[in-house]
Order: C-alpha cells, then sequence, then structure tokens
C-alpha cells in the first residue's frame, strides 16, 4: 500500500486535475512519486494547448511556450516563474527527467491543436505520442528497462483511447472531437456531426470499433511487460483503468453523449490490484 504522507502542492493539484494518474503515482516507490506528480502535471498543461484556446495558432503558441521551457532547462537560463514550469527545469537539470523523452510529448500534442483527427492511424499515432509518451517517461523514471519502451509506449496509447472515449460527450461540449473522420466517415458522419450531437447514430459503433482495438492491444502490451520490474509497475497502473473503460464501452447500452461515471471502489481496487500483483 502506498505510505501516507501530506501532499504537496503539486500533488494536491494533480489530484483535483488527474485524479486517475495521481492515484496510480501512489503505487511508486516514494522517492520518486514527486517526479510523476510533476511529469503528469506537464503532460495535463500540454492538455489545456488545445483545451483553453479557440485557434489552432494559439494552441500551437502555447505548445512552443512549454518547448521552449524544456530546452531552456539544458542551458543555463532561470526557470521560468510557474507552479510546473519551475520544478520541471530543476527535475530536467538534476537529471530526474530526461528532455528527451518530454519533448516528444509536446511535438505529439500538435495533432490535438488541429480542426479534426483524419484517420484511425492519426489517432493512434496521437496517442502514442501523447500517453504513450508519458508512460515511457514515467517508466524512465522508474527504471524500467530499455527494451520495454515499446509496451510502456502501447499500455499508454491505450490508455489514452480509453481517456479519449470516456471524454467523447464532455470534449463535444467544448466543441471538439478525436474521433477519427475516416471511420466516422463509413457511417455517414463528420466531425462537426459529433460535436453538434454526439448521441448520432454511428458515433457508438465507431467508439466500439476504437475500444476493441484498443482492448486487443493491451492485452498484448500486457504480456510483452512481463519483465517489468515491480518498482516500474506504477508507469502501466493507467491500463488497468483503461481495461475496465473500454469493457464499459463495449457493454450495451453505452452512451458516448453521456458524461463519464465517477471512479467507484470497484476501480480503486483495480488500481490496487496492479499495484500489488504486479502488470
Amino acid at each position: 500500500m502506498p505510505d501516507p504522507a501530506p501532499l504537496s502542492e503539486l500533488a494536491a493539484s494533480l489530484r483535483r486535475n488527474d485524479p486517475d494518474r495521481f492515484l496510480c503515482a501512489l503505487f511508486a516507490p516514494p522517492a520518486q512519486r514527486e517526479t510523476l506528480f510533476l511529469l503528469s502535471a506537464f503532460d495535463h498543461e500540454l492538455a489545456w494547448a488545445r483545451a483553453v484556446t479557440s485557434t489552432v495558432m494559439t494552441g500551437l503558441i502555447r505548445l512552443q511556450w512549454w518547448r521552449d521551457v524544456v530546452e531552456e532547462a539544458a542551458g543555463d537560463a532561470p526557470p521560468r516563474q510557474h507552479e510546473v514550469a519551475a520544478p520541471l527545469c530543476s527535475a530536467i537539470r538534476e537529471g530526474r527527467l530526461n528532455a528527451d523523452a518530454l519533448l516528444p510529448m509536446i511535438d505529439a500534442r500538435e495533432a490535438e491543436v488541429e480542426e479534426e483527427m483524419p484517420s484511425a492511424d492519426a489517432l493512434w499515432a496521437f496517442l502514442r505520442g501523447t500517453g504513450g509518451g508519458h508512460a515511457v517517461a514515467a517508466g524512465q523514471v522508474l527504471g524500467a528497462p530499455a527494451n520495454l519502451v515499446p509496451a510502456l509506449q502501447a499500455v499508454g496509447a491505450c490508455s489514452g483511447m480509453a481517456r479519449m472515449l470516456r471524454g467523447i460527450g464532455p470534449a463535444a461540449a467544448q466543441g471538439r472531437t478525436l474521433l477519427p473522420a475516416d471511420l466516422l466517415g463509413q457511417h455517414g458522419l463528420t466531425p462537426e456531426d459529433v460535436v453538434r450531437d454526439p448521441s448520432a447514430s454511428g458515433v457508438t459503433a465507431v467508439a466500439q470499433v476504437l475500444a476493441q482495438d484498443a482492448l486487443t492491444r493491451l492485452r498484448q502490451a500486457r504480456r510483452d511487460l512481463s519483465g517489468l520490474p515491480r518498482q516500474a509497475v506504477a508507469a502501466v497502473l493507467p491500463g488497468r483503468l483503461a481495461e475496465r473503460d473500454l469493457r464499459r464501452v463495449l457493454a450495451r447500452g453505452w452512451s458516448p453523449a453521456a458524461p463519464p461515471p465517477p471512479r467507484g471502489v470497484a476501480d480503486r481496487l483495480a488500481v490496487m490490484w496492479g499495484g500489488w500483483r504486479g502488470v
């Protein structure tokens, strides 16, 4: 079980903004938890580049700001005065986070600020860079072997898919969707149709195709992670929640327009079981 301890401001903020990753990070060794909190807070800031902007250009400008933060950490420029940027600079300079793992996470977010996701292949590429990039960076923090990077990335990408499908309704309410245009087109839909009405006929079918694909990939990635050291398990615990969410999407009666259900005891027990048993 994780050790009870007072939360830092960064951890408390992450618990509010991304409770799933906060919970999973608690199963990391105590010495690495704060770095995982920071990594997830950084990823949350990247996601906000799209959520809080109304144009492609302003989203790209926000991402460039974070790219500059990471690149400046390699030099001797003073850290930027920001609740995430300043500790991120310190973590990079101290070797707790690797800039080479963070920059691709920024690059991948550029696809999110575009008007639409053109294809399922493009969506998976985006998820490998975002959710997958987060899992790889977390694995590095926790000492995962380099040969497990592809499997870590796959678990992270599947977790990202589950998060996206879980949030179809809320994203549509904000005027956006990441459902791929090619799959939607097979059902006579466009991304604009999803934004107008996420309960439209065909949206569920597209979501379930993606969910089944992600569930298959997730199972394979778990088999490939059989050699993951115990201390690195927290990097892939989001996959435990992803499996449950993907199964919900595939269940009869699931609606993409409905708000995501709150996490229950069974979800938390699944993470605890994974933290104790491993992958």
